[in-house]
Formats: C-alpha cells, structure tokens, sequence
C-alpha cells in the first residue's frame, strides 16, 4: 500500500509551479534592463503606449535609469504630451550633462509644440492651409503619434472641403482607436458633404452609441435627419400636384445647410423644376443658376433655365442654354423641341410688332384695326408733319405694311401663328412701300372720310399718292 504522502506530493508540486512560475516572471518582469528591452522594441514597432508602460516600469524600479528618462522623454514627445516630455530630458540632462544628442532633441520638442500651438492659432485664424503647414511639416514630423495634431488637421481638411483626405486621415485614427468620437465625427461630416448619407449616419449613430448626449453628434444626426425628412416632403408634394407646398419645402431644405452644395444641387434643381411648372420663371432662372454655379456640366439645370427663360421671353438666353444642352446631350428629344420652340420664338420677336405699330391688342376686331390704322395714317400724314418730314414718311410706310397684314384676315391668322410672311414683302426694306416712285399711284380707302370733310392742302401726297373716302 503506498503511503499516502507519496500520492500527495506530485499533486502539490503541480499545484505550486503555476505559482512559482508567476513568481519567476514577475522577477524577470521587474529587471530594469529587460524592461528597458522589451520598451525599446515597442518604440521600435511604433507602440508607443505599451513603451511608455514599460518605461514606467523601469523608472519605479530604479529612479535614476538616464536612458529611461530619455526613452520616455522620446515617448511622450511623439504623443505631444511636451511638458511632461521636457521634464524627462532635464532629469536625463541632470544625470548625464552636456549631451548633445538630448539637447539637439529638447530643441526638437520645442519646435513642435511651438508649431502645434501655431497651428491652433491659424485654425482660429481661418487660415486652414497654413495649420496643414504646420502640422505636416513640424508638428508631425517631430511627433509623429501626436492624436491632437492629426485631429486639428482633419478638421483643417473638413474646412477646405478636402472631403477624401478627411476620410482617409481619420481612418488611420479609428484604426488605433476605433472609438474616438472626434474622429467619427470628422468622418461622418466627410462622408455627409461628399452627400453619402447613409454611411454618414452610420458614423453617427455609433458615436452616439458610445456617447448618447454628444453635442455635437446629437446635432449632425438630427440635422441630417431633418434634411432628409424635408426633403421627401418636397418630393412627395411635387408628386401629388401640390406644387406651392412644395417650393416652399425645397427653400426650407436648402435653407437647412447652404453649404452642403454636392446635395443642394438636386434641392436647387427640384425648386427649378417645381417653378416653372408655377410659372415664375424669374425665381426658376435663379434656382437653376444655382445649381449650375455647382455643376456648369448640369444639363438637367440647363434645360430648365431654357423653359425658365422662355417664360420671362428671353428668347435669346432661352436658345443658347438650350443649345448648349442639345451639344451635352444629343439623344434627347424633348430637349431638341425646346430647342426649336425658342429658336421660333427668337425669330418672331426680331419680326415687326404689327400690333404694336397700330397701339391694339392682339384680340382687336377688324373694325378696331380699322379705326387705328384711319387715325395713325391722318396723324402721320407728311403734310401734317412738314418739320419732321422724314420720320413721318417712315411712320407712315410702316403703319401702312402693318394695315396690309393685319386688315387682310388670312395675312393676320398666318401672322398670329407665327408664320414667315417675308415672302409677302412685309416690313421695311424691298416691301411694302407707299412712298416708293413717283410714278405709282397708290389710293387709300378710308370710310367716312377725314374729320371736316375735304382732303389734305395740295391734294395728296407728292409723287402721286392720292386719297379717296368712301
């Protein structure tokens, strides 16, 4: 039978090394030179927390380890924790004076936090370029692990509209800390002006996971979610006809962040849209000038700004927008006939303003024209008008090529449609002319005669122009 001691002791010996190990490591872990080591190929690997643990570490154990405090002192000037880190070189220089290196080094430190401190100073000077400055070309380069500098220059970038950079920079912070709310911040308002919302509020949303009543989170996720929820009210009254509400949903949208212009394009372009339908075409050229001011390539916009301007009778803006966007986008139809229409409408306001000539609207009944066309011709006749000769005879030619077309009830209809009745010799020049030879005669008709009977001094006009009154 085996004693009992001897079962006893193999078990007690297993259960007693795990204990014995510990206490080995610890010994091992307390050594200065190992722990210095273990710091140094840390710093190596570019871990400068787990370095600055052991550095610690090493200075506990032995207060006057010189090469501990400049190790540290290296360690904390790349986290840009400088005050602490001028402390270390001092000891070091106490222990061992007159290094150059270290002094060379301290020199090092103060550059960077005089250039960190620069760099705030321009950020609040607006002067964004000049923080980059700074940052890329000191700051960072003496403390490469300086968390604050790498935000400040995020938040530069954020400034200069640098959206991709933004992305890029706080990606390197997430992925040593993927926790940092300033960093998922920065990266969210990124990701929402390059108008990718969805991954935008992802970002948000996790920021706010970790910090519920973050100011600043709080008000980039609302403000978003009220941006997107306006815009859909815009959208969905614009599609139910109720198009008053909806122009004042597009204004309120793009009142919300006028700076977010990669999304206010399409709030520019839909307010366009939704006003011309209304009519005021005025406000619709300015919306879509907007939008264009962001996008000149925008052929949608240009279009609009086509139909707007045909509304406020521009013909010549209307067709050069509209050709421009024929040359962007050739395939498409409903551009080419807008096209056309302005380039119709061009044309006919080049043309002679028949009613305007004879003072009537465009709804005046034959007799009207009649009695306008009976009472310019006596007001303009030459021998009424013998100072300004001239200008009468040029009246009265083109009060009497007004007459020819608009007294003829076929002539007015073809002009009312906007046909080309050059042909017909109308309007100046090689046409119509009651002054043209002296050897043609040319007889008005006019009922009723001149007011007091009885015709012009001398009989007519000169060169044979003769008046009968029926």
């Amino acid at each position: 039978m085996a004693r009992p001691w001897t079962v006893l002791l193999p078990l007690l010996l297993l259960h007693s090394f795990p204990v014995l190990f510990v206490f080995a490591q610890e010994g091992q872990d307390n050594d200065p030179s190992t722990l210095f080591k273990r710091a140094s190929e840390m710093m190596d690997l570019r871990k400068y927390d787990g370095a600055l643990g052991l550095l610690n570490a090493v200075l506990e154990v032995d207060p006057n380890h010189s090469q501990a405090y400049r190790q540290r002192a290296s360690v904390l000037r790349h986290k840009c924790r400088y005050k602490e880190a001028e402390g270390d070189y001092s000891k070091y220089l106490e222990l061992k004076p007159g290094s150059s290196s270290v002094e060379k080094e301290l020199s090092q430190l103060l550059q960077a936090q005089n250039a960190l401190e620069s760099a705030y100073g321009q950020f609040e000077s607006q002067d964004f370029s000049k923080v980059l400055e700074y940052i890329n070309k000191i700051v960072l380069v003496f403390s490469p692990d300086c968390l604050k500098a790498k935000l400040l220059k995020a938040k530069a970038l954020l400034a200069l509209k640098d959206y991709s950079s933004v992305i890029s920079e706080t990606g390197f912070i997430l992925k040593e800390d993927e926790d940092n709310l300033d960093a998922l911040l920065l990266r969210g308002r990124a990701y929402y002006y390059l108008a990718d919302h969805d991954v935008a509020s992802r970002h948000y949303q996790k920021g706010l996971r970790l910090d519920p009543e973050h100011s600043e989170l709080k008000k980039a996720y609302f403000g978003l979610k009220n941006l997107l929820k306006k815009t859909k009210s815009a959208e969905d009254n614009a599609a139910k006809g109720k198009l008053r509400v909806s122009a004042e949903d597009y204004k309120a949208a793009l009142a919300m962040d006028p700076d977010h212009t990669s999304y206010n394009i399409h709030l520019y372009l839909g307010l366009c849209k939704i006003l011309v339908k209304l009519g005021r075409g005025k406000d619709a050229i300015s919306s879509c000038t907007e939008a264009l001011n962001i996008d000149g390539e925008l052929v949608d916009a240009l279009t609009q700004r086509g139909e707007a301007k045909l509304l406020t009778e521009d013909w010549e803006g209307a067709v050069q927008d509209l050709k421009e966007a024929a040359q962007k986008s050739p395939q498409d139809m409903g551009i080419r006939e807008a096209l056309m229409k302005a380039e119709k409408q061009l044309k006919l306001s080049k043309r002679k303003d028949w009613y305007k000539i004879l003072g009537i609207s465009k709804t005046a009944s034959a007799a009207d024209i009649k009695r306008a066309y009976k009472k310019l011709a006596l007001q303009w006749h030459p021998d009424k008008n013998v100072d300004n000769r001239e200008e009468a005879e040029n009246m009265f030619r083109e009060i009497a090529a007004a007459y020819e077309v608009l007294g003829d009830e076929d002539k007015r209809v073809r002009y009312d449609r906007g046909e080309d009745l050059d042909e017909m010799n109308m309007g100046g020049g090689g046409g119509f002319n009651p002054f043209g030879g002296g050897d043609q005669q040319y007889t008005f008709h006019f009922d009723g005669g001149f007011p007091g009977g009885g015709g012009f001094p001398g009989g007519g006009f000169p060169g044979g122009f003769q008046f009968n009154f029926g």
